[in-house]
C-alpha cells in the first residue's frame, strides 16, 4: 500500500480527540511487521503509540497525532469528511492535511529506508497521540514523563504538523514561543456610582498599569524568534448595573514568548508594574508551553538538504504560530523540528492535501533518515 491509500484509509477513521478510532492499530500493523517493538501506552481515555526499532544511538523519532478537530457541518462539505474523495487533483477529507498524510508518509518512508538500508546506524522510533487536539494532558507529555522516568532519550525528532504555506517544502518550523497565561484580580471597594468617594474603582485603579504592560518592551526577541507579546484576552467588571462601582476586575492575559525571555523574568515584571501601582490584588499563572528552538544543526540540515532535493524549494526556517506537541518532546531531545503539508485548509470546511505532494513528502521523510542513519 503507497502512502496515498494508506492516508485515505486513516482520513476515514473518524478519529476525533480523543478517539483514536483504531488509527493506531492501522500503524502498528505495519509497523510490527518491520520488527518495531510496539507499546501501547493508554492514559485516561487517550491512546498512545511508542514503537522502536533498534536500541544504538542516534534515536530518530516521528511525532504525530491521529486525533482531529470536529468536522464542522457536514453538509458545508462537498463530501463526506470521513470519506477521502479526490476532486482536482486533491484529496479532501478531515485530516487530510493535519495530519493523517504525515503519519502515512512517515510509515512508508521508514519502510523503504528499512529495505534499502537493514543495515542502518541508530535506531528509529515513533510516538502517536490521540490527544493533540484536545487538552493535551493525557498524550505526548505522559508518553515523554514515562521515557524520561526510564532515561530514555531522543535525538531526533520530526513533527509532522501542516507548516507549509504557499508549495510543498517552503516552511521548517525549528521551534515555537513559549504560552504563559495569568488571571489577574484586581481589588477595589463596590460602592454607589453617586457616591465615589465611599467606593474604590477598581476598573480606574487597574487602568494606568494595564496602559504600561500594554506597552512594555519585553524582550527584542532573536535571530529566530519574533519579540515576546503581552496581550489581554478577557475583562470583566461590575454587576450589570449602571449605577454601581464593581468591588473587582478581572483580567486574563497571556503572554507569547520567545527564548529571550524566561517563564521567571516576565512573572516578575509584571508583578513588579502592579506592585508600584499600589493595587491590590490576587494573580493567578498558568504556564502551557515552554518555547524551545533547535539552531543549525544535524537535524536541521538534513530535512533542509532533502526538501531541496525531493522539491527543489529552499526551506525557510520559522517559530510562527501557536503550539505543538514539539514542546513535550524537546524536553528530552535536543533537535526538534516540525514538517508537513500546506496548512492553508487545516481546521476547515473542506480540508484537503494535493495528491501531487504526497510522493514528495515521502521522499522528505526518506531523504531526511539516509542523512542521519545510512551508513
Amino acid at each position: 500500500m503507497n502512502t496515498y491509500e494508506l492516508a485515505k484509509r486513516l482520513i476515514a477513521r473518524r478519529s476525533m480527540t480523543p478517539d483514536d478510532a483504531g488509527c493506531q492499530e492501522i500503524l502498528i500493523e505495519r509497523l510490527e511487521k518491520l520488527g518495531f517493538s510496539i507499546e501501547r501506552m493508554r492514559f485516561g481515555n487517550v491512546d498512545n503509540l511508542w514503537a522502536r526499532k533498534g536500541k544504538d544511538s542516534p534515536l530518530l523519532c516521528f511525532a504525530g497525532h491521529t486525533d482531529v478537530v470536529p468536522s464542522g457541518p457536514v453538509e458545508k462539505w462537498q463530501s463526506d469528511p470521513f470519506s477521502p474523495e479526490v476532486r482536482d487533483g486533491m484529496l479532501y477529507g478531515r485530516g487530510a492535511a493535519d495530519m493523517k498524510t504525515s503519519l502515512a508518509a512517515f510509515v512508508t518512508a521508514i519502510e523503504e529506508f528499512l529495505e534499502k538500508n537493514p543495515d542502518h546506524s541508530g535506531s528509529i522510533s515513533l510516538l502517536i497521540t490521540s490527544d493533540e487536539e484536545g487538552i493535551a494532558v493525557d498524550g505526548t507529555t505522559r508518553v515523554v514523563d514515562a521515557l524520561k522516568a526510564r532515561g530514555e532519550s531522543i535525538d531526533f525528532c520530526i513533527v509532522g504538523e501542516p507548516t507549509c504555506v504557499d508549495k510543498l517544502g517552503d516552511t521548517v518550523k525549528n521551534g515555537r514561543r513559549g504560552s504563559l497565561s495569568g488571571t489577574l484580580v484586581v481589588k477595589g471597594i463596590q460602592g454607589h456610582i453617586a457616591y465615589p468617594h465611599l467606593a474604590k474603582n477598581p476598573i480606574h485603579l487597574a487602568a494606568p498599569a494595564i496602559a504600561e504592560l500594554a506597552k512594555v518592551e519585553w524582550d527584542q526577541g532573536n535571530e529566530y524568534f519574533p519579540p515576546t507579546t503581552w496581550q489581554i484576552s478577557n475583562l470583566h467588571a461590575g454587576t450589570g448595573a449602571t449605577h454601581v462601582i464593581p468591588g473587582h476586575i478581572e483580567i486574563e492575559f497571556n503572554f507569547r514568548f520567545a527564548t529571550s525571555s524566561s517563564e521567571d523574568s516576565l512573572k516578575s515584571r509584571v508583578h513588579e508594574i502592579l506592585d508600584r501601582h499600589g493595587l491590590e490584588y490576587d494573580l493567578e499563572w498558568s504556564l502551557s508551553a515552554k518555547p524551545y528552538l533547535t539552531g543549525q544543526g544535524s537535524l536541521v540540515d538534513a530535512i533542509t538538504d532533502a526538501i531541496f532535493d525531493a522539491t527543489g524549494v529552499k526551506a525557510e526556517l520559522s517559530t510562527s504560530g501557536g503550539t505543538s506537541d514539539g514542546r513535550f518532546i524537546a524536553e528530552i531531545c535536543p533537535q526538534v523540528v516540525e514538517l508537513g503539508p500546506l496548512n492553508a485548509t487545516i481546521h476547515k470546511i473542506d480540508e484537503c492535501v494535493a495528491v501531487a505532494d504526497i510522493r514528495p513528502l515521502h521522499q522528505i521523510y526518506l531523504k531526511t533518515m539516509e542523512r542521519l542513519l545510512a551508513k
